[in-house]
This record gives structure tokens, C-alpha cells and sequence, in this order.
């Protein structure tokens, strides 16, 4: 069982930045690839980034590449998702998620964090 507790949303104006951060419990974080994931108002949950488990290979939302990047700790059981650039269209409810391992399937979800970016 991992729990995953986000942190680090905001508003902003448009070409700001922030930093979102998910700390997750237990000592099996490393086995875990990790995810994150947005939900804006009236949209379904979409993807925005994906790391490995030794954090190596990252893959992201064609619409966020360059603009964000998804980095993890394992020493301190923490992926994080720097954010510049962000626009008012990347406003939504942030989630970080782990998979043990199923392509595409995300086993653990944490609680959310609203970034909110104005024009």
C-alpha cells in the first residue's frame, strides 16, 4: 500500500511557474513508477507525465513538453512536477499517481492539489 500526499499547488498568472511535490509513504517507492495526471472543470482525468522507476525515462503530454518536467527522488520517496510557461488552459486539479507495473495502470492515487493559472 503507498500513500501519496501532493503539495506545492497555487494561482498564478499566465508564464509563472510552480512546482508541485508528491511525497509518498513506504520504503518501496523506487519500485513504483510514477505519474501525473490533471483534471480541469467538466474535462475527464487526462495524463501530463510519466518517470521510470530510476527516473530515466520520462514521457509527457505533447502539450506540456518543454514547458514541464517531471523529476524524482527516490532517497526521499518525492516525484516532483516543475512547471513553467503554464498557461490558463493548464489550470485543473493535479494528481500524482504510482503503478507497480501494468502498462497504463495506475494502482495509487493521491488527493489533488488545484493549480490555477489567470490571463
Amino acid at each position: 500500500q503507498v500513500q501519496l500526499v501532493e503539495s506545492g499547488g497555487g494561482s498564478v498568472q499566465a508564464g509563472g511557474s510552480l512546482r508541485l511535490s508528491c511525497a509518498a509513504s513506504g520504503r518501496t517507492f523506487s519500485s513504483y513508477r510514477m505519474g501525473w495526471f490533471r483534471q480541469a472543470p467538466g474535462k475527464g482525468r487526462e495524463f501530463v507525465a510519466t518517470s521510470s522507476r530510476s527516473g530515466d525515462t520520462t514521457y509527457y503530454l505533447d502539450s506540456v513538453k518543454g514547458r514541464f518536467t517531471i523529476a524524482r527522488d527516490n532517497a526521499k520517496n518525492t516525484v516532483y512536477l516543475q512547471m513553467n510557461s503554464l498557461k490558463p488552459e493548464d489550470t485543473a486539479v493535479y494528481y500524482c499517481a504510482a503503478s507497480k507495473g501494468g502498462a497504463g495502470v495506475y494502482d495509487y492515487w493521491g488527493q489533488g492539489t488545484q493549480v490555477t493559472v489567470s490571463s
